[in-house]
């Protein structure tokens, strides 16, 4: 499975229950901080089994609201607290009626944010941004605490894993004043290379990648405006950006895409939340078909959590007063071909084009 996570904006619905949640790259646990009042714990959502639940991990006191939380393929939940410049992290577990805590160690530096949750789901990484360059740290996983693995000139953000070892991660990288994708290959002593050079003089900004198909997602301002596309990882066809990912007056932004379809990225089914004036709710997509399906998203959807399963199948969590653990699923097609085999392409940057053909239907 694959699975990514949107923070909600200010105003969502679901924001009265709590965060986001993130989910495990196999779809079988999530995280979240929720709200209880106005005090805010985290919890951990059981997702591999036929039924949802939820384990409470609250601590001896209070997070505060910007804590991150990510969970392992273990079942435990990595936590990310700030004391003013120290980034602190520990892991969390049930332990009967509590909660039991075992302490990594910590970072300082001004700013740091949790990456998404990595392939293998036993390590946690960090980016901390600061004025020239940015560190990549492994928080969780290692055998000494947090340990830094990169330095990568400029400032990044983002942060999507090429590859299911976990070691090609894909960073949006600010330099001279332009925001360009690279990777930085944590296998290698952290060397960077390119991997969106779509114009000289465009931001690109890579959203999501699947690394079974190699389908990559982006955000790039080179057709004239900021517009949604995609492109395949280690080829040189240039990207495209279809009017099927366009909604006048809406934001689209990719949270999942469909594992399994090996060297099929046409075939790989895409999540998408749809923000407009009404409201947040869910498109579904895929290259092959040319449009997008949209979906009214469950009452209390955790807005831009989801994973889909090999076979297609979309879960979205949810919480409300009445239950506040659910998954909705949505079946976007049937008959979807399942090839098992998995291959890892280099990335190879993807070249400029004639804009005239970078914009498709």
């Amino acid at each position: 499975m694959t699975a990514c996570v949107i923070e909600p904006a200010a105003g969502d619905a679901e924001g009265a229950t709590g965060a986001g949640c993130v989910i495990t790259v196999d779809g079988g646990y999530g995280a979240r901080l929720a709200r209880n009042g106005d005090a805010w714990f985290p919890e951990r959502w059981s997702l591999g089994g036929p039924e949802a639940y939820v384990v409470p991990l609250p601590g001896g006191q209070p997070e505060e609201a910007g804590t991150e939380v990510q969970p392992l393929a273990d079942g435990r939940v990595l936590i990310h607290r700030r004391v003013e410049e120290r980034h602190l992290f520990s892991l969390l577990y049930p332990t009967g009626p509590g909660t039991g805590e075992v302490q990594l160690g910590a970072v300082e530096c001004p700013e740091l944010t949790l990456l998404p949750p990595s392939p293998c789901g036993k390590r946690v990484f960090a980016l901390a941004a600061g004025a020239g360059s940015t560190s990549v740290w492994q928080v969780a996983g290692g055998s000494f605490g947090p340990e830094r693995l990169a330095e990568v000139p400029g400032r990044c953000a983002g942060g999507v894993w090429l590859d299911p070892a976990g070691q090609l991660l894909a960073v949006d990288r600010e330099l001279g004043g332009r925001v360009k994708a690279v990777v930085v290959d944590l296998g290698r002593d952290g060397s960077v290379t390119p991997l969106l050079q779509i114009a000289e003089d465009s931001d690109d900004r890579l959203l999501l990648a699947d690394p079974d198909s190699g389908l990559l997602l982006i955000r790039s301002d080179a057709p004239g405006e900021l517009r949604l596309g995609w492109g395949v990882l280690g080829s040189t066809l240039p990207v495209r950006f279809p009017e099927s990912l366009r909604l006048p007056g809406c934001s689209v932004t990719p949270f999942a895409v469909q594992p399994g379809q090996v060297l099929l990225p046409e075939s790989c089914a895409v999540a998408l939340r749809v923000e407009g004036a009404f409201g947040s709710w869910v498109g579904t997509w895929r290259a092959a078909d040319r449009r997008m399906r949209q979906v009214v998203a469950p009452e209390g959807w955790l807005t831009g959590s989801g994973w889909w399963s090999a076979e297609g199948v979309l879960g979205l969590p949810y919480s409300t007063e009445g239950e506040p653990c659910g998954v909705a699923r949505v079946r976007a097609w049937e008959g979807t071909e399942v090839p098992r085999a998995v291959t890892t392409p280099r990335p190879v940057p993807l070249q400029q084009a004639p804009l005239d053909k970078l914009v498709t239907k």
